[in-house]
């Protein structure tokens, strides 16, 4: 057919998924577009069907046919790109940068704060996805998003520099390789001090509102270690917790599903989440500390994110006092 390119994928663009490799190249093709072009057998990989999931090999060839018909053809009503978000300010990319942690040639690392949200959504019209040109530095391109936090949750946030870079901290992600360290205040404390929640997690309703929760029958698999770090009677304890998987909310529904909610987590711990004479209780207490991970040159990536302002005041409230670090999952054998 006239027209059909032949396209070979870059050592830059190896390991991404086939729909993020055409959102790079034709980001006026909607996904909904792309899937039909799937479905057809208008878009293959070296020669065979393949679905928008799949991901690309160093090398690979990917049939590409004429796309103006799609370019031209209107768009239907829920298909129409959004309005892109509105610029950063001068005074907000500087606070931006101020957030960075970490930086060298592939990777940014930054302390997200609380109420920033990560991607934008219904009624978000300011998140970090939009503001990432502030990040670029001396890079000739914006960073990427390979991970995300909750928009309450704060804490370590990774950013790739590169494709390539995207590549390996993905696939850091994907195979579990990844160790995350999360603190948090809960209400209550928990018995064992030291323990596994396995419990999968799925999306429910809750009077007509969208919430993850326990979910054993169709939820999907989900583990995380946690230890008691420090407690104030049996009022509340300074977790620590380590995720295993990387399911929507997963701590926040592991930790109310064992009766000790997250200190200010109203949506999943009611009433209990919240402590009456605590300033900013009704903030979600919980804080992406460290992340460590292997370079693919075998050279390690460790980063630590400070607390947020209103949970250090809650750790001076209950007389916590952060030692120096330690790893309580450090003789932890992971089943």
């Amino acid at each position: 057919m006239s027209g059909v390119r032949l396209i070979q994928v870059s050592e830059d663009d190896a390991d991404i998924r086939l729909d993020r490799w055409f959102k790079r190249q034709y980001p006026g093709l909607s996904h909904i577009r792309l899937e039909k072009l799937l479905r057809t057998g208008q878009v293959r990989v070296d020669g065979g069907r393949v679905k928008a999931a799949t991901r690309l090999a160093a090398g690979a060839t990917i049939r590409v046919p004429p796309l103006d018909e799609w370019a031209e053809a209107p768009l239907p009503p829920d298909d129409r790109p959004k309005a892109a978000p509105k610029p950063p300010s001068e005074a907000e990319q500087e606070t931006l940068r101020q957030l960075v942690l970490y930086r060298d040639k592939d990777v940014i690392a930054i302390n997200k704060p609380h109420g920033l949200a990560v991607q934008g959504g219904t009624n978000t019209s300011k998140h970090l996805d939009g503001m990432l040109d502030a990040l670029k530095f001396d890079a000739a391109e914006r960073p990427r998003l390979v991970h995300r936090l909750d928009k309450d949750t704060s804490g370590v946030l990774l950013l790739a520099r590169s494709a390539k870079a995207a590549a390996w901290l993905a696939q850091a992600f994907r195979e579990k390789s990844a160790r995350k360290t999360y603190w948090a205040v809960v209400a209550g404390v928990p018995r064992p001090h030291r323990g596994k929640i396995d419990l999968p997690v799925g999306k429910g309703a809750d009077g007509g509102r969208e919430k993850m929760m326990a979910d054993e029958d169709e939820g999907r698999w989900a583990v995380t270690y946690y230890a008691v770090v420090e407690q104030a009677a049996q009022k509340v304890a300074w977790l620590a917790m380590m995720p295993i998987t990387g399911r929507t909310h997963q701590l926040r529904v592991h930790c109310a599903e064992i009766g000790t909610p997250i200190l200010g987590d109203g949506k999943y711990g009611g009433g209990k989440a919240v402590l009456d004479g605590i300033d900013h209780a009704r903030k979600l207490h919980l804080h992406a500390r460290s992340i460590r991970l292997d370079r693919p040159d075998g050279s390690v990536l460790e980063v630590t994110a400070p607390l947020p302002a209103h949970m250090q005041a809650t750790w001076k409230f209950f007389g916590f006092e952060p030692k120096p670090e330690s790893d309580p999952f450090e003789d932890l054998e992971l089943e």
